[in-house]
């Protein structure tokens, strides 16, 4: 399998390199939050605030010398912690900024990652929305059945960063999201899942099963509302879930468009803005990065 290493980043206790999994090492247990990258922590803040309808999870945070080193940076970083239900979104910002995210990247880029925000009103939650930056040609969009006949509608925040939102149909939500209500102000209940492109699913779904993910399903979405979803010209892409041990929501979905193909970009430095890391508990702290170049970032 090809990794694409992350240089100069390692393991902060086993100085392997970003990409390589500890031979026999305890499973990943569970997702415990994103971080998103930003050059201007208070517009990005004030926006998952004031238009998602995000909380404050915490004040805003100096990043510990310890986690700069472990993320391969020098210079100071900034985190505000945010919430959605019982989901954690931070969003950081470093004293020496990184890269901003690539104009030219559509939803087959292999640098795409969005996050699935779960709402009950998906009416309610587009018409929020109103000024942001569209994916998705014209309203939310119907997929079919064999796609599991969720409505969604997918985004991008100020920096660039894709969202999706995510409706499931009445009686039908994974149990995670049953008799949950969402919190005065918030657009949604909470993030289902991290969605990553990917050049080869297989190769992709291996990996993360070697780090003790367990593929919960997969599908082959194609058509018109997936074409309007995506704001792509005849796309197919393979759905493949890969759901963590101990706590199955929120989980990774691996997108490998068939479709266009995806391009890949320069290799992922983690203070690049398009460098969004899934935080998970785990064996010991680490950085790591898939074969795509996608970030992990593993607490003990």
């Amino acid at each position: 399998m090809s990794i694409r290493a992350v240089s100069p980043v390692t393991s902060a206790e086993t100085g392997r390199p970003a990409g390589s999994a500890a031979p026999g090492a305890p499973a990943l247990e569970a997702i415990a939050g994103f971080r998103l990258v930003t050059a201007d922590l208070p517009r990005l803040v004030r926006f998952y605030r004031e238009v998602l309808g995000f909380s404050a999870y915490a004040d805003e945070t100096p990043l510990g010398d310890a986690e700069i080193r472990l993320l391969g940076l020098v210079g100071r970083g900034r985190r505000q912690r945010l919430s959605l239900g019982r989901q954690l979104v931070s969003i950081e910002a470093f004293e020496q900024p990184g890269r901003p995210y690539p104009t030219e990247g559509d939803a087959a880029s292999l640098a795409f990652q969005h996050l699935a925000l779960v709402v009950e009103d998906m009416r309610e939650a587009y018409e929020r929305l109103r000024g942001v930056t569209p994916i998705t040609q014209g309203e939310p969009q119907q997929l079919p059945r064999s796609d599991g006949s969720v409505l969604a509608f997918k985004f991008r925040d100020p920096d660039r960063h894709p969202l999706e939102l995510l409706q499931f149909p009445a009686g039908s939500a994974p149990a995670a999201w049953r008799g949950r209500r969402r919190l005065d102000g918030q657009i949604g209940l909470g993030v289902d899942h991290s969605a990553i492109s990917v050049a080869d699913a297989e190769a992709s779904a291996g990996f993360y099963e070697g780090l003790g993910l367990g593929v919960g399903g997969r599908t082959l979405n194609e058509g018109p509302a997936q074409q309007r979803l995506d704001g792509l010209r005849d796309a197919e892409v393979a759905v493949v879930a890969m759901i963590p041990p101990e706590r199955p929501t929120p989980h990774l979905e691996l997108l490998a468009y068939r479709r266009p193909k995806g391009q890949a970009g320069p290799p992922l430095r983690a203070n690049d803005v398009a460098a969004t890391r899934v935080v998970w508990r785990g064996w010991k702290a680490a950085l790591i990065a898939d074969p795509d170049g996608h970030l992990h970032e593993i607490q003990a």
